[in-house]
């Protein structure tokens, strides 16, 4: 099938590259512009690009999507259909009927839950069991169209948001595929999707990722486990900013953010509800370091408090 691409991150990557390996003629990928990133802020270029320029496909990389000009640069690569995975604008109504089959979105949640931005990490958070891939015909709503195919698979105790982006991301590959396979034989039942059970899964903020110590322990963890690989959990600990990369929840009481225990194995801070055993954490400018690692730097009596980010 011959297909324009739209996507920008690794979790796009991964379908794209399944798409190329099932030989469906990609005529032209679209992908957000280079931005600078990183302590030195160097324009990279992101994961459906390497991909798109390695493998010789026409690439496209607008600011917006909202002009005749844009709309007929994709419309002269003549698709079947637009395939979309995380690509990061809003597909305009001219291009959601642009192409005879329309656009397809690949959304890593069980829709109606979790719309939106960030469904991976705002599930963990929740501390959703399951989560999944929903394959969808898009329209003019914030990933409101309707179904063509969903899967669930199942959020492991041990998932963090790199783990399950991993999982999610094989998973829609897949299931992309297979729906392009059947809309090749003809028209799929398209299923619109339930007005029950509707959430948004808001673009993280950095307010998201500070550790309010009046929560419950396992909300704590989760928030731990969904900012894992990135951006990280942070707290203040004295005049130190610090990132936490592993924790677990412990049965220990005290005044929520101070110090209960000091261990080779773990600091232990209370919490709202229960404590929070802290193995893996890091100082600003430094490298993440298991607890007893960290200790030998930047020594923690019992006592101390960790709590909000200051100014």
């Amino acid at each position: 099938m011959r297909i324009v691409f739209a996507g920008t991150p690794e979790f796009a990557e991964r379908a794209l590259a399944r798409l190329l390996e099932a030989e469906h003629e990609v005529a032209l990928v679209l992908t957000q512009p280079d931005r600078p990133s990183g302590r030195g802020l160097r324009f990279t270029q992101m994961p459906v690009k390497r991909l798109a320029v390695a493998r010789g496909i026409e690439l496209y990389q607008p600011e917006s999507l909202k002009t005749p000009e844009q709309t007929a640069r994709i419309a002269a690569a003549a698709p079947e259909a637009i395939v979309v995975a995380a690509y990061g604008l809003i597909l305009p109504q001219a291009l959601l009927e642009l192409a005879p089959l329309g656009a397809i979105n690949i959304h890593a949640s069980l829709l109606p839950r979790w719309r939106g931005a960030a469904p991976i990490q705002r599930a963990l958070m929740a501390g959703d069991v399951e989560t999944g891939i929903t394959i969808m015909q898009m329209d003019s709503g914030l990933d409101t169209g309707p179904m063509l195919l969903q899967r669930a698979i199942a959020i492991e105790p041990a998932d963090d948001a790199g783990s399950l982006h991993d999982k999610l991301a094989a998973l829609g590959a897949e299931m992309i595929v297979e729906v392009l396979a059947a809309l090749r034989r003809g028209p799929m039942q398209a299923t619109p999707q339930p007005a029950a059970g509707v959430s948004y899964a808001h673009k993280l903020r950095k307010e998201d990722t500070v550790l309010d110590w009046s929560r419950s322990a396992q909300a704590l963890a989760r928030q731990v486990r969904a900012l894992r690989p990135a951006p990280g959990a942070v707290s203040a600990l004295g005049a130190d900013v610090v990132k936490i990369w592993d924790a677990a929840p412990v049965d220990a009481t005290g005044l929520p953010g101070q110090v209960i225990a000091v261990g080779d194995a773990a600091i232990t801070v209370a919490c709202g509800s229960k404590a929070l055993a802290i193995r893996r954490l890091q100082r600003a400018g430094g490298k993440p370091l298991d607890a007893d690692a960290f200790l030998r730097g930047r020594p923690v009596a019992v006592g101390e408090r960790l709590g909000a980010i200051p100014g």
